[in-house]
């Protein structure tokens, strides 16, 4: 019987602009009366997730939990609007500043780093703007690519790079890799972004770290997710789910694909169709 549904947010849960289909939402409160913990599990701060709390109805709960950075952070969240960090698992500012001078390959780079309450964005596109806007993403523009004040500010979670062109990210990938592989993990999201966390820092292990937490066997865990990010907790959840617009690699080691995508409704038909049978 699943118990915790670790769900990510972009390309699974909402619409392409942002919104989240009605069937969703029904179908979340559902599972959520009836015992379930759904929680967001997202590369994005907890913060950003606020909004899609609300919208779920899930900013009512006495206890709610979100899942972070791509397993940066574990978040505790109150009906009262208070918030507790449970665990984190964030980098240090030297390898922070690795990773962002590695990255900077060509002068189109758009640069986010994480911090635990704040995201700071270096040279933004207009595109991600765009998608930044769309998504309600809280954000502070960094003027220059100094990155000493970070010392002054939380612990920072991931480093992540921007572009449109797959070979951009790929060629980033690399030059980070060729230095600094037995320190960071390496994921893709969203079509657009190339993500680094520190080694042992991913949405699988943080995901099954809050199912001990609240007492759940991991094979009462499930697990819904489209993009490469998602991959560490699709094969760790006791039940893995792929929506229908998921990337081949995703479909590949899930235990079920969807036949909605994530415009269709794909987190509704999952607990509609393959919870209750």
């Amino acid at each position: 019987m699943i118990k915790l549904i670790l769900s990510d947010l972009d390309e699974t849960l909402l619409n392409d602009d942002g919104t989240i289909h009605p069937d969703n939402i029904t179908a979340v409160q559902k599972f959520v009366q009836q015992g379930g913990y759904f929680i967001p599990n997202t590369g994005r701060s907890y913060k950003s997730v606020f909004g899609t709390l609300a919208t779920l109805g899930l900013n009512r709960q006495e206890k709610q939990y979100v899942v972070s950075y791509n397993g940066g952070a574990i978040v505790e969240v109150h009906g009262d609007g208070s918030e507790k960090i449970v665990a984190q698992h964030g980098m240090s500012l030297n390898l922070a500043k690795e990773i962002f001078k590695l990255g900077q390959i060509q002068n189109d780079i758009d640069t986010h780093i994480y911090t635990l309450d704040t995201l700071f964005i270096h040279n933004i596109s207009s595109a991600d703007k765009a998608y930044m806007s769309e998504r309600s993403v809280p954000y502070v523009e960094m003027l220059n690519d100094d990155l000493n004040f970070l010392s002054h500010e939380k612990p920072i979670m991931k480093v992540i790079f921007e572009h449109t062109d797959h070979e951009v990210l790929r060629a980033i990938d690399k030059a980070v890799n060729q230095e600094l592989a037995d320190q960071v993990l390496t994921t893709y999201s969203s079509d657009r972004y190339v993500e680094f966390n520190p080694k042992g820092s991913d949405k699988g292990s943080t995901g099954l770290e809050l199912a001990d937490l609240l007492g759940i066997t991991h094979n009462e865990v499930a697990a819904l997710g489209d993009s490469l990010n998602d991959a560490s907790q699709i094969k760790a959840a006791g039940v893995g789910a792929a929506v229908a617009n998921a990337k081949p690699e995703i479909k590949a080691i899930a235990n079920l694909i969807l036949d909605k995508t994530n415009n269709e409704g794909a987190v509704a038909e999952f607990i509609n169709t393959h919870l209750e049978g």
